[in-house]
């Protein structure tokens, strides 16, 4: 191509739009846009359903009406419902989430201090889950395959059912009874220290390890009957060659499906959990902040939890897609 000749611009062929990857790309990106519009239309509406003013809320009842009415107009309240969603939405552009009813702070600023938190106790729930239920999955199927120890699958079962339905947050106040109170070897409030961590994460993480636990074990129990699992037995290869290298990563693509979508309850689960705790997360903010009829900040929060769901389920599903690629292909 020569100096005076026009550049000219590269437009993919038809063929790449239909490259699998790319589809299952284009399908993921179409249905978080919608699941975001509906989230953020639901968030902006919830303001409106309550019953009451939030504003004569906030300032109590006795706040004079000048003072209410020059607040809504602060907050852009009083203006038409469509004249408030596209300020919302232009708003959450911008990254402002709005202004505290309560402390006249922005919110953005209220959910930016107390995130973290709420995400360092959501993850390490969700990693001591996984670390509990993939080997006690993967040993209680290794001792129950072929029928056998049929008592310690029905104790097996049992126990987890029975884990898996207990809330939380009486988890948790089991917990902080047993280990902070009578016993006295760990904090039962705040973050300060690492020891602080431990009672709400596992306060967290016995349910969703016990469920966990139950999918692995069923997986394993399967893949252990599996073709390819005989064929590495008949090779006389070594029992943890056959069970971490061969059974292994195909009995845990079901459990990393369920996983993904108890990191979702698990970030939803802090709201009580840190309460019981006194955590400086979003969960103890939302239940200060409703009680205070705080709305905004209820709204920002909700939409934060929202979005946290969504993104988990995308990334559940882009693993998916790399552990089996024959996943990407399938239309939904």
């Amino acid at each position: 191509m020569t100096a005076d000749m026009p550049a000219t611009l590269t437009v993919p062929s038809p063929r790449f739009w239909a490259r699998p990857w790319v589809r299952f790309g284009v399908r993921r990106l179409r249905r978080l846009l919608v699941s975001l519009w509906v989230l953020v239309t639901a968030s902006f509406a919830m303001i409106h359903l309550i019953p009451g003013d939030p504003v004569r809320g906030a300032l109590g009842p006795t706040a004079p009406a000048d003072l209410v009415e020059a607040r809504r107009h602060a907050l852009g309240l009083d203006d038409p419902l469509l004249t408030q969603y596209l300020h919302y939405l232009k708003g959450l552009l911008t990254g402002d989430l709005g202004t505290s009813l309560a402390s006249r702070l922005p919110v953005s600023g209220v959910v930016a201090q107390r995130l973290p938190a709420t995400l360092a106790l959501a993850v390490l729930a969700f990693l001591a889950a996984v670390v509990l239920a993939i080997p006690l999955g993967v040993v209680m199927g290794v001792l129950t395959r072929r029928g056998h120890g049929r008592r310690t699958e029905l104790a097996f079962t049992t126990t987890g059912i029975i884990m898996a339905t207990i809330p939380d947050f009486l988890i948790g106040v089991v917990l902080v009874y047993v280990f902070g109170i009578q016993l006295g070897w760990l904090p039962v409030a705040g973050d300060d220290t690492a020891a602080a961590y431990v009672l709400p994460v596992f306060s967290l993480a016995i349910g969703p390890a016990a469920i966990l636990a139950r999918i692995v074990r069923v997986e394993m129990v399967g893949v252990l009957e599996a073709d390819f699992v005989r064929t590495a037995r008949a090779k006389r290869l070594p029992a943890r060659t056959v069970y971490a290298g061969h059974a292994l990563p195909n009995a845990v693509t079901a459990a990393l499906t369920l996983g993904g979508l108890l990191l979702s309850a698990l970030v939803a689960g802090t709201v009580l959990v840190e309460n019981v705790f006194a955590w400086p997360g979003l969960g103890s903010t939302i239940v200060r902040s409703i009680l205070t009829k705080d709305y905004p900040v209820v709204q920002a929060i909700v939409l934060v939890y929202g979005v946290g769901v969504l993104i988990t389920n995308l990334v559940v599903d882009v693993a998916l897609a790399l552990l089996d690629p024959r996943s990407k292909i399938r239309e939904d």
